[in-house]
Parts: structure tokens; sequence; C-alpha cells
């Protein structure tokens, strides 16, 4: 790289101190040292890795980011042309297939590259399996999408551009009991997040004065449900005799092996007398709602889900319709999230003037809060991850003889409350 000399003026304060002398009896003195020292210049092509779930339990998401991130690339690298900049952004994706230890090996990939910034690992089994690796070998990564809560771990090289669970946990305790429903049965996901999800959300489901019941764990790697669904079927039938069906819900913390589970759960009538309750890791699945059956399961029980919302603005509809138009569906929030943090990942190698994960990592929270992005403004608490806590309420309904995702309502962290935009 070329280097280019700069000035740096040094400001050397001397204050008068001694007997009978103090600050107020005199200015400070001021002296000015110029110094020319050498900053190195960037050009050519700066490497970003993106590791997405492009097969697997999260591949409508991944499809998602993978789209906001060309787009941000592409914009990028237009304004930078545009001004004759030597510097270029390229970004390589990698499928981690949801799976982390796949996650693993291709973070191990991206480095042996020289890539020192990744985008991606959007499930916190694989933002934990990857993590150690990372902090080691000073990798910064950026996850869209990650919200165990244990993850939220101060100065460690993971930053996160979404609120974890402990803000999303109590938004559904919320609105499972603001919809009558006092008896919960926890189904979910054997690892970090489905977990750590489902303490948040019953933990403060029980301080609202809500029952919860053991609940039903199930494999990540499982794509077959038969045992668990009878399981449920039987307990769900015993929680309906003793409190009523209106007072019996679901809440089932899953990925896209969701739209399986409801073609099975759909052969037992009862399963279909509750409210079932879901996540961001189900919310505008494109699995569920192009399954016939799951899309109509969804919408027999209401199956309403917590997603982090965004900003509204002119840039959030931009990008919105831009990805709409290459997916043919609504986009969810994190794809805006990858858009924002491929920006502020590269707003910060440009004004560090390296492309350091270092020097990177000790200016992006700052560069992060000075953004409004496609998802808002960005600012970050001190492990990293994004502060606010406000959720929008998807819903499956027939719009025009045809299943399609609808915003129901929105969940504001600062009231603790609902406002529902459908009648359900």
């Amino acid at each position: 790289m070329e280097g280019k000399a700069v000035l740096a003026v040094l400001f050397i304060v001397g204050l008068l101190v001694g007997a009978g002398i103090g600050y107020a009896a005199a200015p400070p003195r001021v002296e000015v040292v110029t110094e020319e020292v050498e900053v190195p210049a960037l050009s050519g092509t700066i490497k970003i890795g993106a590791i997405l779930s492009l097969t697997g339990g999260l591949a409508t998401y991944a499809e998602n980011e993978k789209v906001a991130l060309e787009i941000a690339e592409q914009e990028i690298n237009a304004m930078l042309e545009a001004c004759d900049s030597p510097v270029r952004i390229e970004v390589l994706f990698m499928d981690s297939e949801t799976k982390p230890d796949v996650a693993l090996s291709k973070l191990q990939d991206l480095a042996a590259q020289g890539v020192q910034v990744v985008i991606g690992l959007m499930s916190s089994a694989e933002v934990r399996n990857c993590k150690t690796y990372a902090d080691t070998n000073k990798i910064l990564v950026i996850s869209p999408s990650s919200t165990a809560p244990d993850l939220a771990i101060v100065d460690d090289y993971v930053f996160r551009f979404c609120p974890d669970d402990t803000k999303q946990g109590p938004a559904m305790a919320r609105v499972i009991w603001d919809s009558g429903v006092r008896y919960v049965i926890p189904v979910y996901r054997g690892d970090a997040w489905g977990v750590g999800l489902v303490e948040a959300a019953m933990a403060r489901f029980e301080e609202l004065g809500g029952t919860v019941a053991e609940g039903i764990m199930y494999s990540p790697e499982a794509r077959e449900f038969t045992a668990e669904v009878s399981t449920l079927a039987d307990m769900v039938e015993e929680a309906v005799n003793t409190y009523g069906a209106d007072q019996v819900g679901v809440y089932f913390v899953a990925f896209e092996e969701a739209a399986t589970f409801f073609d099975q759960a759909d052969q037992y009538p009862i399963l279909k007398q509750v409210r079932w309750f879901g996540s961001d890791g189900t919310a505008l699945s494109s699995a569920i709602l192009e399954d016939p059956v799951a899309a109509q399961f969804a919408i027999e029980t209401k199956f309403v889900n917590t997603y982090f919302a965004p900003v509204e603005s002119e840039k959030l509809t931009e990008l919105k319709e831009a990805i709409e138009a290459e997916l043919q569906r609504i986009p969810d929030p994190y794809a805006y999230n990858a858009y924002d943090a491929l920006w502020v990942v590269f707003k910060s190698i440009m004004i560090a003037g390296e492309y350091d994960a270092d020097a990177i990592k000790a200016i992006l929270p700052t560069v992060a809060e000075s953004t409004f992005g496609a998802s808002g403004w960005i600012k970050l608490n001190e492990a990293g991850d994004r502060e606010i806590g406000d959720y929008n309420l998807w819903v499956i309904m027939e719009v025009d003889g045809e299943p399609q995702w609808v915003l129901a309502g929105t969940y504001t962290a600062a009231t603790d409350s609902v406002a529902w935009l459908v009648q359900l």
C-alpha cells in the first residue's frame, strides 16, 4: 500500500502548579507541536465474509440477508467508483447449512483467505460454536440475528445487530397473557437459542401470574415429530379439560422445521382448539406459508410470532421493495440488519484507515450509533448487542383467498404493552 504524509498536531497543555499559583490565576500554556507521520492509504479489494444459513432451518431468512448484502455491496462499490476511490468491497458468501460445525469450518476457510470481518452466523448455536475461534484469531463477527442471552459478553469479537432474548421473551409473555391464555405448554428446539428464549419468556409469564407446563424439547436435528406431536396432544387435552381451551396455549420455539411439525399436528383436532405462539424463528417463514396444511394450521390456531421491529423510514421502504422485487416475498427485519452491518463495517474501515479487526472493533460501536440505517438507529449496549427491544407481531391470515403473512400488531417495551392492528 502507498503511504501518504500528514501533519499530526499535538496540543500540550502545561498547567501552572506551585504555592499560591492556581489554574484560575493564570490560563494554561498551550504549546503546538507538529510532526509528520505516515498513514497507510487503503487500496484494492477488501474481502468481507458472509456466513449464512442458505440451506437448513433458516434458509428463508438467509436468502433475504444474501440479497440485502448484495444490494449494500453494489451501493458501496458504486459510491467508491463515483469518487475514483482505489478501494472496492467484495462479499464472500458461505453456506453454514444451519449447522454449527459447518459454520466453524466456513469461518476457518475465510480466515485462511485473510478475511477479518464476517457478517452472519445467523443462529446462536453457530455463534457459540465459532466464538472461541473468532476471539482467538481476532475475527470480527457481526450477527444480524443471533439472540441467545448468554452470548451477551462484553469486549469479545462478536457484535449482534438485534436485541437478545431477554427482550423478546418478555414481549411474547405479554402477548400470551393479553390473549387470555393462562396455561402454556412450551415446545422448543433443544439448542441454546430455544432453551434461552423459552426460559426468558416463561419466567416473565409466571411473573404475570400464568402457569407453565414442563414442556417438550426436541433435537435441533429432528426432521420428524410423530412422538412429540402425540405427547403434546395428550398434554393439551389434559390441560383443556382442566382450564378450558380458551386459557390454554402452546409456545412453539422453532425454525422452519415448524412446517413439518404443523403438518403432523394437523392430524390431532385437539391441537387446533388452542392458541399457538411463535418467535423470530418462524415469523415470515416461507416454508410454513408455502405448505398448504401448515399454513392452514397456523391460520386456525392464530399463530402469532414476535419479530424485531425496525424503525419505519424511506430508507427501510426502499430496501424492502428492492428485496421483495427480487424474492417475491416480504423480507424479514434481520435482512435490514445485515444490510446495515455491511455499511457500518465499511464506514469503520474507511475511518480507521486500515482493514484490521482490532481497529474496526474499537470504533464500530460509535460508528453504529451515529448511523441511521434501514433498520433505524443502531445503538449497541455494552455487550455489543442492539439495545432497542420493540417487536412486530406477525400472523398468517387468508387475504384474497390466499394465505399471507400479515402484520397483526406491535409490542412496545417502554410500556410493556401490545397494540393490535387486526382482530384475531
